[in-house]
């Protein structure tokens, strides 16, 4: 990485909790790949911190950008100055840049990356059924992503049944040819069950789903990023599932979160 100085632009991921991000990583590795003089670091902000946290970030005229992870993402859309029609439609951010004037621009990324992260793996997504469970901003995007890329059949399992049954019914809007639902914890039947929530980054957590209901035939994705396999992931590997970590979809963002922040992108 190049020296930090005064001349150096300023960017940030704000999570809770932070130990798990790996856009630092990424992200920085590509900035000295491409001699941009720039540093990106992990910022630990608690909910009822945001406020604060993004109205400061504001006022810091060599700051440019963040990534925002879990728990920030649908919350941090009012805050913005402006957010793309992508992120309304989704009701989440999960990328920000700062313009000259202190104004924040957020986009959504998070879909667009799952996707590309599956393909990249080898699985295409079109024609498929999919089991997703959580409904906060990561699954509405990711949501939002595989009805774009052509899946049949989508079911939403959420703690709140009326989060769900009501990203259900904004999918259905939006792609009429998909046929959407709400699901409870059998996983069963589906070609590709996604965990969108937060659930495995901890070793106590609970599993997002009944893994008792999963088959050799079905492909299980993450989008935590650490642990690498969480018990999901494990279980579903033990059932003779194939598995896909978070990582690759933090790998097909990178570029794209560089150039948004950067400004490199018209969006």
């Amino acid at each position: 990485m190049t020296p930090i100085t005064g001349r150096t632009r300023l960017f940030g991921i704000l999570a809770d909790p932070i130990h798990h991000v790996r856009a630092p990583q990424a992200i920085n590795a590509l900035f000295a790949q491409r001699g941009f003089d720039g540093v990106l670091v992990p910022m630990h902000v608690t909910a009822a911190a945001l406020p604060a946290m993004v109205d400061a970030l504001r006022r810091i005229e060599n700051f440019d950008g963040c990534v925002v992870t879990m728990p920030h993402k649908s919350a941090i859309v009012s805050l913005l100055d402006h957010v793309t029609d992508d992120a309304r439609q989704v009701g989440a951010v999960n990328i920000v840049r700062r313009d000259a004037a202190g104004r924040l621009h957020g986009h959504i990324l998070d879909g667009e990356g799952f996707v590309a992260g599956l393909r990249a793996s080898g699985f295409d997504p079109a024609g498929r059924s999919v089991y997703l469970a959580g409904a906060g901003g990561a699954g509405n995007a990711i949501a939002f992503a595989l009805a774009r890329a052509g899946i049949a059949r989508l079911a939403i399992a959420n703690r709140s049944l009326a989060r769900a049954s009501g990203l259900a019914q904004r999918i259905a809007a939006a792609w009429p040819t998909v046929v959407t639902g709400t699901a409870g914890a059998d996983a069963s039947g589906f070609d590709l069950v996604v965990n969108s929530t937060s659930l495995g980054m901890r070793a106590d957590d609970a599993l997002p789903l009944d893994v008792a209901t999963l088959a050799p035939s079905q492909t299980v994705a993450e989008i935590i990023m650490q642990p690498e396999r969480t018990a999901l992931l494990a279980a579903a590997a033990a059932r003779g599932c194939r598995v896909q970590p978070g990582a690759p979809m933090l790998d097909a963002q990178v570029a794209l979160m560089v150039a948004f922040m950067t400004g490199a992108t018209g969006t």
